[in-house]
């Protein structure tokens, strides 16, 4: 049961139509009601709830009398709220549990207990009170409850962040859950409750308290900390990468799935499968070794089990025949199975395996999907390198921090770094800290904990801003103390004698859907300054395109297509729509054609080529330094079709 708890000075209700076909029925005097001092507590009845109602309401109970107990307020209202999830559980169910919670609450809390009706739509009026407990959340459910803090005051009260990509979530449920809602993992109970202390690194190595960094000089990076420390998950309103994303048919959403999973097009598919085989050649040079694991794994095996409470993320669960799995959040667990069949001597180390996740899944909570920045379903090119002892961790985490840093120069979109330490690792180690300062070459913002929970001891993230303000972690590196004995991963060392490596957990981009929204923010971001939005030319759907002036230089056309493919791997079209040249030239602008040559009686007599660039002026070329200047462009990544038609008369439209 969701619960959303507001201590009010004043609340008016007053029920205006049904909202169910055949709703309850309701006295004239109990279609209003008003309260004074009073906690209204928003409730919501959810799916997974009615496998034992009577024990969620006596569980909600509780969470009513805590929070009342606290707010010492002289009545309370109990409001159904059905907006507070997505999975909502049958009315008849939901009308049901809000009646015992009503009878209940009447006889345990010793105050007033009003209830607005349930099954009608209702008009209401709310003055909540501002001290700190004046608004919270919490989550019932069979295997417990979860509080939302209250929102963070100052520099150290934030939570604190969770392992790979950011997500608050709960696993699977256990054996004797089944049915019932999935109980949060450690991790994210744990997580919650984590004091963390603010500073910011300079490249100079000094570790200076947030609140004494002069941040005047860099708005972006102050923007990036404020966030950090005080923004919240909540999508809020659409981001412009959405509109952006399906004007230029990239991708867009899937009704007929679940939320967070999407369908790409052509041209989308395209730029998610260059990222991917950059990324894969990127760690194939430093040494990772390709693997394919499952996509699903046994709940109840012992060392998977204690990991996923020591992560936080929630699970998607399934059932094959009597056993529960749940569908992978990374590459972590088949690549430790891996290496705990693999023979390895202290020679051998470091070792790293790499495997491209077409399908990871992280059940993200409704209202934190925001398009591509938050999904369900990722593509998560994850790398695993075990190491002999801290001094090989950190040689290998600051080579991996370089190949994170070219990565985001291959990208093209500004970032922010953040790195978070367990200050034992963090005062051990300043020849570390002083080289991964100088090796980012600006102000880093840090996180410090006390204490370790989490199985890392340093983890860092490259963070876009987005227009919106927001940050989204893409490359990420961490050091791992735990896994390697936690899953029975061993090494023969110099000495004979066997032991546990360390684990370095890196992805070099990050999910790849976000590295999509992380472009088209950033050009979204330009665009607002009257700049025009861009892709980089290797990631550009098309690259090159051909506007023949009219039918008659549609072959010539097509021949220099197959020429330029040939000699330079581009990707090629031509407009030979029935339209105007201006028209033409418009539309190509619109879908972001870096490269525009218009093809008339000149070009075919052999004069050379104007070229209309998106990002500078206009060309006069040959063909031998057309070809030169694709390369320059181009440079050493990845090339592949478009797997469109070459004729625009030809293609589909894809959104209407």
């Amino acid at each position: 049961m969701k619960l959303l708890f507001i201590h009010a000075d004043h609340l008016a209700y007053e029920a205006r139509k049904p909202a169910l076909k055949v709703p309850p029925p309701l006295a004239p005097e109990e279609s209003k009601g008003s309260a004074e001092e009073a906690l209204v507590v928003f409730y919501c009845v959810e799916a997974a709830d009615t496998s034992d109602l009577p024990a969620i309401v006596e569980k909600t109970l509780a969470e009513i009398q805590d929070v009342l107990g606290q707010v010492k307020a002289e009545r309370v209202v109990l409001y159904p709220y059905a907006h507070l999830s997505q999975s909502l559980a049958p009315p008849k169910e939901a009308q049901r549990a809000g009646e015992m919670l009503k009878a209940l609450a009447a006889e345990k809390l010793g105050v007033t207990v009003i209830s607005a009706p349930f099954g009608y739509y209702k008009a209401f009026e709310l003055r909540a009170k501002g001290h700190p407990l004046a608004e919270l959340s919490r989550t019932v459910s069979l295997g417990g409850s979860v509080a939302a803090p209250p929102a963070a005051v100052g520099l150290v009260n934030k939570p604190a962040k969770g392992a790979s990509a950011p997500s608050f979530s709960s696993p699977a449920p256990s054996a004797s859950q089944k049915g019932a809602a999935p109980a949060e993992s450690e991790a994210l109970t744990k997580e919650k409750k984590l004091v963390s202390k603010w500073f910011i690194l300079t490249p100079e190595a000094k570790l200076v308290p947030a609140e004494e960094f002069d941040f005047s000089k860099d708005k972006e990076f102050e923007a990036f900390f404020r966030y950090e420390t005080q923004g919240t998950r909540q999508a809020g309103e659409e981001p412009p990468h959405v509109r952006l994303m399906r004007e230029l048919e990239l991708v867009d959403y899937e009704p007929a799935s679940d939320a967070g999973n999407f369908r790409w097009y052509p041209k989308g598919q395209l730029i998610k499968r260059l990222l991917q085989e950059q990324c894969s050649e990127v760690i194939r040079k430093a040494g990772g070794m390709r693997v394919e694991t499952p996509i699903m794994y046994d709940y109840e095996h012992p060392a998977l089990k204690r990991y996923l409470d020591r992560f936080p993320a929630r699970q998607y669960i399934l059932r094959s025949e009597d056993k529960d799995y749940f569908l992978r959040f990374a590459a972590c667990f088949g690549q430790y199975m891996i290496f705990h069949d693999m023979v390895m001597g202290r020679k051998d180390l470091p070792v790293r395996l790499y495997e491209l996740t077409h399908y990871s899944f992280r059940r993200e909570q409704t209202g934190e999907l925001s398009g591509l920045r938050r999904l369900r379903t990722f593509t998560m090119p994850d790398m695993h390198t075990l190491v002999a002892e801290v001094g090989q961790a950190k040689q290998e985490f600051l080579q991996q921090f370089q190949l994170c840093q070219q990565w985001m120069g291959d990208l093209g979109v500004p970032y922010n770094a953040a790195v978070r330490f367990v200050r034992s690792f963090y005062e051990e180690n300043p020849d570390f800290v002083q080289a991964l300062a100088k090796a980012n070459g600006r102000p880093m913002v840090v996180e410090m904990w006390d204490d370790r929970f989490f199985y890392f001891v340093t983890k860092m993230e490259f963070h876009p801003l987005d227009s919106q303000g927001r940050a989204a972690a893409l490359s990420t590196v961490q050091i791992d103390v735990e896994n390697g004995e936690r899953f029975g991963i061993q090494y023969t060392d110099s000495d004979g004698k066997r032991k546990h490596p360390l684990i370095l957990h890196t992805s070099v981009p990050g999910a790849i859907e976000r590295n999509v929204y992380a472009i088209l923010e950033n050009e979204a971001k330009k665009m607002a300054k009257g700049q025009k939005g861009s892709f980089p030319f290797w990631l550009a759907p098309t690259q090159i395109r051909l506007l023949p002036v009219s039918d008659t230089f549609i072959d010539p056309c097509l021949k220099l297509v197959q020429e330029l493919e040939e000699r330079s791997g581009a990707r090629v079209d031509i407009d030979d729509r029935d339209e105007g040249i201006g028209r033409k030239i418009r539309d190509a602008e619109k879908e972001w054609v870096p490269l525009i040559l218009v093809y008339g009686e000149k070009e075919a007599g052999g004069a050379k080529f104007a070229v209309r660039t998106r990002d500078g002026p206009q060309l006069s070329v040959s063909m031998d330094e057309l070809v030169a200047e694709i390369a320059r462009r181009q440079g050493p990544r990845p090339k592949a079709a478009l797997g469109l038609p070459v004729r625009l008369n030809l293609r589909p439209i894809f959104r209407g």
